[in-house]
């Protein structure tokens, strides 16, 4: 999770500091000066932004004001008569200087129930992509999203889906690589195309899809392809190199 703290007393972004090493998990950056941390938000789009809100130069609120709706915001201000006006900036926490490692824990988790809830809503607002395939002499439709890898056998691909299931379907794997969107879909082996985002990790020789207990081999002659799609990639979708 990546965090960013903007207030104007180090001692203060100290004690943010502190109780995010203890949690684990938090990269955190911080600034005294309002306008770089906002420029840093806008930028950088973190997960959690903690706000202080008398601040020298810019308040806190004139900076909440700034923030798009899907940045969550936690405020923390010695001053409680703010409290009300937080939430008109849809902030998910309160937090009244001084506060304390399990408050701060709280706020934490106020803010990652906030932040699932958005991609909940995201995901259920979003239109489902589907593809027509032929099984079993049915057209069927399959979403593109729940695709984890294909695999190719002879003149049949077979499909293998996050909930567990497979189809088979009469195509081959380039016909099948050319209804996917662009970019989405990577092939790693002559015989395998896998989901960008459902990529754990890799290395030159295999690569662990999330869910997937086996490893897909890479072939030889797709390493540098793999390489060059996966680069930019990996950021988004929060995998590791190996």
């Amino acid at each position: 999770m990546y965090c960013i703290a903007i207030d104007d007393e180090p001692i203060a972004l100290g004690i943010i500091r502190n109780y995010c090493e203890r949690m684990g998990g938090i990269t955190l950056d911080t600034f005294t000066k309002p306008r770089l941390g906002l420029q840093q938000i806008l930028e950088k789009k973190p997960d959690i932004v903690f706000l202080d809100i008398e601040m020298n130069d810019l308040t806190g609120m004139e900076v909440a004001h700034q923030l798009p709706d899907n940045i969550c915001i936690i405020f923390t201000t010695a001053y409680a008569d703010y409290a009300l006006e937080s939430y008109e900036v849809n902030a998910v926490d309160f937090l009244h200087k001084p506060f304390f490692y399990q408050r701060f824990v709280k706020a934490i988790d106020r803010a990652n129930q906030w932040i699932r809830m958005r991609k909940m809503t995201a995901m259920a607002q979003r239109p489902e992509r589907l593809i027509t395939l032929k099984v079993e002499y049915k057209n069927v439709q399959v979403s593109i999203d729940s695709i984890v890898y294909i695999e190719s056998m002879d003149n049949y691909v077979k499909l293998h889906l996050l909930d567990g299931s497979t189809l088979l379907s009469q195509i081959s794997l380039k016909k099948m690589e050319e209804l996917l969107p662009d970019k989405e879909f990577v092939r790693v082996h002559r015989s395998f195309l896998v989901a960008v985002a459902k990529i754990e990790h890799y290395s030159k020789q295999s690569i662990k899809l999330r869910g997937i207990d086996e490893e897909i081999p890479v072939g030889r002659n797709y390493v540098a392809e793999i390489g060059t799609l996966l680069k930019d990639s990996f950021d988004r979708i929060a995998a590791k190199f190996k």
